[in-house]
């Protein structure tokens, strides 16, 4: 009989939670349990308990929101975790008073083997990624030998401004049997932390200066937090005359993380004896609570101080329509990549939708609320970006996290069947380690100690060809690229963008909402006789009505012979750029008309 198995209730892809069931010898141990919905659990269980033990790794919603169902299904059932996850739990349950939450999870010390039964133990390692995150060395000893599976749950080997990272030097040559690890980034490559710090703070600094107030909507833990702390400590704007708003539960969250200031890095306890870690209304930039009462007017707003610009982090499924209404605009609203969907009623695409690359959360907004972001997005008084702040280790980082591990069996959880393809058909992994991507459901066996041929790797490269005709070049691949699930999103619009990355020729296929962000009005030099810079530009669009682009949609660096200067000064000897007509178009009031360059 082999002693280790692994039954996924929930693998973290298409958006449901991660649930995991290890078998060690006799003992079944729980591995978080971010499932919507439990029955699975208490069906299987038949009436007797689904696991003699469950251990949960932080208190984000795919990870822990099933936990109190669980409870209530099975109140003797133990649940245990790092005493800041026990903490940070009840933000699950936002519509429970904290006091209807009973305190079903037991907090375990850090680096201490602790046994459950006999020969069975846990040790808790912190994972970076959340205050409070944990992994687990889950060892089961036996008179002949001894089976360990350590589980890294949401993992990150960098320090980032509120978390220090994966301790990776003292578990160095640990050799466990088997490694569940995560692929949340598949085999991506991400700039280091702090140049992504770098890049958000410079953009946001950028919109601010000119006159746009940002949006950033953000989960309840962590990304909020992170985000708060870097506009405050960043260069950009220490001392800004600026004030940043934060509502909502992720404003609650905030008053969590000052409560557990002892657990938080030393760097962040240093920095809170000199001043508030949050709420300042002293130092510059000013961080305020914004309460949960509606905002209304623009005469409001005045009253209440959210005089444009400023900065406001809410909750993911926040109504955005009441900040971005016409009056008090500009606005910039920033998604992190990290956001999946905005739900609606309808099959059109929806913002967040259109970016293909929002993974994970979701960013519930309303049919009603869609339509108005659409009219202040049709106005030219709202832009749409996204930007990455990764909290999870990249592909990089992940083989890395394996290679000084150095296990027999690797799983790979919590990410789309795709991405956890490109992972398990990684050469450097695939020649070394008995890797396994299992959907939900599906039982893995884990014999250790016995030889198998490993599976041949999926097939993730394609051979084409390329030929150079005159001015262009044209490159053919089979048409087996197009039964991927990704080449809906990478052909969306037809158009790609390619670039060099070493020695390699690198494609990327450009979304609808890239484009339109690029159509939208962004400053251009005044000395350019260009769309942007006409007093006949608004809102994306020409309204004068004697050019042959009236009521067309243009690119800001466009130009036609009617062109007439909102600056006087721009000198006419600047050679413009022409405006080409590409695509099919359905007339000026169509709703799918191409954007003019």
């Amino acid at each position: 009989m082999v002693e280790l198995e692994c039954l996924p209730y929930g693998a973290g892809q298409a958006g449901e939670g991660i649930c995991l069931l290890v078998r060690m010898g006799p003992y079944r141990i729980l591995l978080d349990c971010g499932l919507q919905d439990v029955s699975p659990l208490v069906v299987d269980a038949a009436r007797s308990l689904p696991a003699d033990l469950v251990l949960c790794t932080h208190a984000h919603l795919d990870h822990a929101r099933g936990l109190l169902a669980l409870h209530q299904a099975f109140p003797q059932l133990p649940i245990y975790a790092s005493e800041v996850t026990t903490e940070l739990l009840p933000f699950n349950w936002p519509e429970l008073d904290p006091a209807q939450i009973p305190p079903f999870c037991q907090a375990l010390p850090w680096r201490s083997p602790i046994e459950f039964q006999e020969g069975l133990t846990a040790e808790l390692w912190p994972a970076g990624h959340l205050p409070g995150a944990a992994a687990f060395l889950l060892t089961y000893t036996t008179p002949q030998r001894t089976y360990t599976v350590f589980y890294t749950g949401d993992c990150f080997l960098s320090n980032s401004r509120l978390v220090e990272g994966f301790p990776l030097e003292e578990l160095r040559g640990l050799r466990p049997d088997v490694l569940i690890v995560e692929g949340s980034y598949g085999t991506s490559r991400h700039p280091r932390r702090r140049q992504q710090e770098n890049q958000l703070a410079e953009r946001v600094s950028q919109a601010i200066t000119e006159g746009y107030s940002v949006l950033l909507p953000t989960p309840t833990l962590g990304l909020g937090q992170e985000l708060l702390m870097l506009l405050r400590s960043h260069h950009h704007f220490t001392g800004r005359d600026l004030n940043i708003w934060v509502s909502g539960t992720v404003a609650a969250a905030c008053d969590a993380y000052i409560q557990l200031l002892p657990h938080l890095p030393t760097t962040v306890q240093n920095f809170a004896q000199h001043q508030p870690l949050f709420w300042d209304e002293r130092v510059r930039p000013r961080v305020r609570r914004l309460h949960a009462d509606p905002i209304g007017t623009a005469e409001e707003l005045r009253t209440r101080d959210l005089q444009p610009p400023c900065i406001i982090l809410t909750d993911a499924t926040a109504d955005l329509s009441q900040y971005c209404r016409p009056g008090n605009g500009p606005w910039l609203l920033m998604l992190p990549q990290q956001l999946v969907t905005i739900h609606s009623s309808s099959d059109e695409p929806s913002l967040a939708e259109r970016s293909q690359r929002h993974r994970q959360l979701v960013l519930s907004q309303s049919r009603t609320v869609e339509k108005k972001l659409q009219a202040e997005i049709r106005a030219g008084r709202l832009a749409v970006e996204t930007y990455l702040l990764a909290d999870h280790c990249d592909g990089p980082g992940t083989t890395q996290l394996i290679h000084n591990l150095r296990p027999q069996h690797v799983v790979f959880v919590h990410s789309s069947p795709t991405y956890l393809s490109d992972l398990t058909s990684l050469d450097e992994l695939h020649n070394r380690y008995h890797l396994h991507s299992p959907a939900s459901g599906t039982v893995v066996e884990l014999p250790v100690g016995e030889t198998f041929l490993q599976p041949a790797a999926p097939e993730t490269s394609y051979e084409g060809e390329l030929t150079e005709l005159g001015t262009v070049v044209t490159i053919t691949l089979p048409d087996a690229i197009t039964v991927d699930t990704r080449w809906h999103n990478f052909a969306d619009t037809g158009l790609i963008e390619a670039r060099w990355q070493g020695e390699e020729l690198v494609l990327r296929g450009l979304p609808q909402w890239e484009l339109l962000t690029q159509g939208s009005d962004r400053p251009a030099p005044v000395t350019l006789d260009c769309c942007g810079n006409c007093q006949h530009y608004r809102g994306q669009r020409c309204w004068n009505q004697t050019s042959p682009l009236f009521d067309f949609k243009v690119a800001p660096e466009g130009y036609c012979p009617v062109f007439e200067p909102i600056h006087p000064e721009s000198p006419s000897s600047i050679s413009p750029l022409s405006n080409t007509l590409t695509g099919d178009l359905e007339g000026p009031n169509s709703d799918d008309e191409p954007e003019l360059n």
